[in-house]
């Protein structure tokens, strides 16, 4: 089965469910604001090394500008970015899919979503 973290407000994560639905994949949903993933979590699955640090940052979003962490992120070390993920769910780029505590999918793109 497949972890879905979301934002049910999103219309993008709203999408990428959407799609989990029409393939028929069995899924449990975790919201990323109210259940933001723990520093070891983050860290954890950064350390796979399928996703560079960068992508698991919602870099669109107004609270990363607000905290200027365009310039910061590129020379955060792996611990400091999972700290400040956990921080706040708005940081995170949703929705996360993963399988088996394993991060298989960051965002949303059709085709990816086609592989699942």
């Amino acid at each position: 089965m497949y972890q879905f973290y979301w934002y049910s407000k999103c219309s993008t994560c709203q999408k990428a469910k959407k799609q989990l639905e029409l393939k028929n994949i069995s899924y449990e949903t975790c919201d990323l604001i109210q259940n933001t993933p723990s520093v070891d979590q983050f860290e954890k699955w950064m350390k796979q090394g399928d996703f560079e640090m960068k992508k698991f940052f919602n870099t669109s979003g107004i609270k990363y500008r607000e905290l200027g962490l365009k310039d910061r992120v590129p020379n955060f070390t792996i611990k400091e970015a999972a700290k400040m993920l956990a921080s706040d769910g708005m940081l995170v780029k949703r929705p996360l899919v993963l399988k088996e505590d394993h991060v298989v999918q960051i965002g949303y793109n059709k085709e990816k979503y086609e592989d699942l």
